[in-house]
């Protein structure tokens, strides 16, 4: 049932639908997949597939406007697909409008401001939780009634199930009778444990963080109590109107959780607020899909006024999906370097949160039973915190027919060998020594270690003779082993020793980058060893110390500390051997004798695309670093300068398309050239 549709897009900018027909089949579409988000643990449709629908929907209706269906999904909150109780809402619970970049963002403070005929007195930017919402109301600061935003004038009462939240405490800490708005959602950690508890009772996974709240909130006799939690985002029933941000104040003094805001002055800051909030995304524990920009004084909101369905003071800027359907081509099986079995979904291509993602971790084998997923299936593919896919589950109403279960391994697929099933990650009994060629020939390389005469034959050799299973093993080679290898004879042996005991003189960086710690490369572990200059400094910094380097956001930091713990016992041995782990302290070079730096002295961002002569493509990017530079992998507006050899792809284009600077790869081997040899005046002549 995939169908192809629009980028996110606002509604002015989407494609209308052709005819009647089309319009309403997608108005169905979106009651369908409201419906299914409100109403339980399934989703119908991704957000992405909801949004560019909304949009040609609403572009449609602009366009055609006697097509227009009675009851409009753009008219209604929640699209008509909420479950609407006996609950009336003491005031309308409105929806919010999207806005999807910078540009529309300032167009609608623009707008806004025109509307009050004067700067808006300031706004508040705060996440946009993915969760249900509901109103709480407390009478004498007890809690006594809690109802789904339902259509917006009425929903269901689920107080009963809203109590166990936490961050809805059942007693304000002042006897006051107010309304709470909020989002009831799941944590990270606590979705993983619903999902134990719900295929624990025999039922299917849940599809997704949200659809689980949604499911849970609903469902007052379920055999099991899965976690939910709530955050606050506005307060009504006070006497006297005043500021959202002190509002907000006001309620977590109440001891009410509440989201949490940024005080912005001018659409700049409330900008540079999101823009932070989006690199904070993944860090935060629970599901966010957008930042909430909202009025920040009563006056504006009063003046602004709403619409039928939204406000007009406030606007939701939509992040791009986590969350997106494809198909699942086929379930393969991964070993790790320190023999973990790992199951892995095989993807048709999917944009999930701005990036293509092929390849989904499925975690575990017992994980993938409790998913149920199988090859041909329609799955949920999200980016858990913002950095590793998952398949989260299946649209059962779409498995094809034939679809048959995944068997695990019996042995390990990488050398046959018994596997180690007593903890959840299987792991084959080899361990290490399973895995130990392809570590080694990564280690012994040229860009790393670079030991040479370390070739895959001689590496197989000393692997299959039980003499090294890791790293740290090489180093206690000797010649007579060597030589009583075959065709190995005593000159080559003696040689190959020197070489190897030689590299232990290599730098830091060097280390790093032949330990393969995930989410670096080359130039990271670079960055990493200059920053810490050690490798005990670099052992003990924290994911908040490990943020200070250049190119470090929260997810790396994270990724690159665990990868270190579980790397701790190979450095010690390494250590223990001689092997060198301290950076040179490099003298700090004129910045005037640096031909990619800005005039302020910070680097100019570089992109290295297509062949550079004489330079492999690591070569070209740490050439970059000499000269001053920043090496990158992708162009954006902030790129200063693209190097394009032979056999560059897309990146030329984009460059072109932004309007930035372009070099062609001989002059930037002759840039390198002429800054190695001391000539200043070739250097301006090709930078001029």
């Amino acid at each position: 049932m995939r169908e192809l549709v629009d980028p996110v897009v606002d509604a002015a900018e989407a494609t209308p639908f052709p005819d009647p027909a089309d319009y309403q089949a997608a108005v169905e579409r979106i009651r369908g997949a409201a419906e299914a988000y409100y109403s339980g643990p399934d989703l119908a449709m991704d957000d992405a597939t909801y949004d560019a629908l909304m949009a040609r929907v609403a572009a449609t209706e602009a366009a055609h406007p006697e097509w227009k269906d009675a009851e409009s999904p753009t008219e209604a909150v929640g699209a008509g697909g909420d479950v609407v109780g006996d609950v009336v809402h003491s005031e309308p619970m409105l929806s919010l409008d999207n806005v999807f970049g910078e540009e529309p963002l300032r167009k609608w403070a623009a707008r806004l401001e025109k509307l009050l005929g004067r700067p808006v007195a300031g706004f508040t930017v705060e996440p946009k939780i993915d969760g249900l919402a509901i109103a709480a109301r407390y009478t004498d600061g007890v809690l006594t009634l809690v109802a789904t935003r339902g259509d917006g004038r009425a929903g269901e009462d689920v107080t009963t199930q809203a109590r166990r939240a936490a961050g809805l405490p059942e007693r304000l800490r002042e006897p006051v009778t107010v309304e709470v708005r909020g989002e009831v959602f799941m944590t990270d950690d606590d979705f993983a444990a619903a999902q134990v508890m719900r295929t624990g009772a025999g039922e299917p996974a849940f599809a997704h963080p949200r659809s689980a709240a949604a499911g849970t909130l609903r469902a007052p006799k379920r055999v099991y109590e899965a976690p939910l939690s709530f955050l606050a985002y506005s307060v009504h029933g006070v006497a006297e109107p005043t500021a959202h941000s002190a509002a907000m104040a006001w309620l977590a003094e109440l001891g009410v959780a509440t989201t949490g805001w940024t005080l912005c002055a001018t659409v700049d800051e409330v900008h540079a607020a999101v823009e932070a909030l989006t690199a904070a995304r993944g860090t935060l524990g629970f599901g966010v899909d957008g930042a909430v920009i909202k009025a920040d004084q009563p006056a504006d909101r009063l003046a602004a006024g709403s619409s039928s369905r939204a406000p007009r003071w406030g606007v939701a800027y939509k992040f791009p999906a986590d969350t997106r359907t494809t198909t699942l081509l086929r379930i393969e099986v991964q070993v790790g370097r320190t023999g973990v079995i790992t199951p892995v979904a095989v993807l048709e291509p999917v944009q999930v949160g701005g990036v293509i993602v092929t390849s989904a971790t499925l975690h575990n084998f017992d994980d993938l039973v409790r998913r149920n997923v199988r090859a041909g299936d329609t799955v949920f593919v999200r980016r858990a915190g913002d950095v590793i896919p998952e398949v989260t589950g299946a649209q059962l109403d779409l498995r094809p027919a034939g679809a048959v279960a995944f068997e695990p391994p019996t042995h390990c697929p990488r050398c046959g060998g018994e596997i180690d099933r007593t903890q959840k990650r299987w792991r084959c009994t080899q361990g290490r020594a399973c895995g130990a060629q392809e570590s080694l020939s990564y280690y012994v390389a040229r860009t790393s270690m670079d030991i040479e005469g370390l070739g895959d034959k001689i590496l197989h050799a000393v692997v299959a003779a039980g003499l090294v299973t890791d790293p740290a093993d090489l180093y206690d080679l000797d010649v007579p082993t060597l030589a009583a290898l075959e065709r190995l004879g005593e000159v080559s042996a003696t040689k190959l020793v020197a070489n190897i005991q030689g590299s232990k003189a290599q730098p830091l960086s060097r280390v790093l980058t032949a330990l393969g710690v995930r989410m670096t490369g080359r130039s990271m572990s670079r960055r990493l060893a200059r920053h810490f200059g050690t490798m005990d400094a670099l052992l003990a910094a924290t994911a908040d110390d490990l943020q200070r380097v250049d190119g470090v956001g929260p997810e790396r930091a994270v990724t690159i500390a665990a990868e270190l713990v579980e790397l701790a016992p190979l450095i010690a041995k390494l250590a223990a051997k001689g092997v060198n782990m301290t950076e040179p302290i490099e003298a700090t070079p004129d910045v005037s004798s640096l031909p990619l730096q800005r005039p302020d002295g910070s680097p100019m961002t570089v992109v290295v695309t297509g062949a550079v002569p004489g330079l492999t493509r690591d070569e070209g990017n740490e050439a970059v670093e000499r000269l001053g530079g920043k090496s990158s992998g992708s162009v954006s507006k902030k790129t200063d300068l693209v190097v394009v050899g032979e056999g560059a792809g897309s990146k030329a284009a984009k460059a072109e398309q932004l309007g930035i600077r372009v070099l062609p790869a001989e002059r930037f081997a002759a840039l390198l050239q002429a800054h190695d040899a001391g000539d200043p005046d070739t250097v301006a002549e090709i930078l001029a």
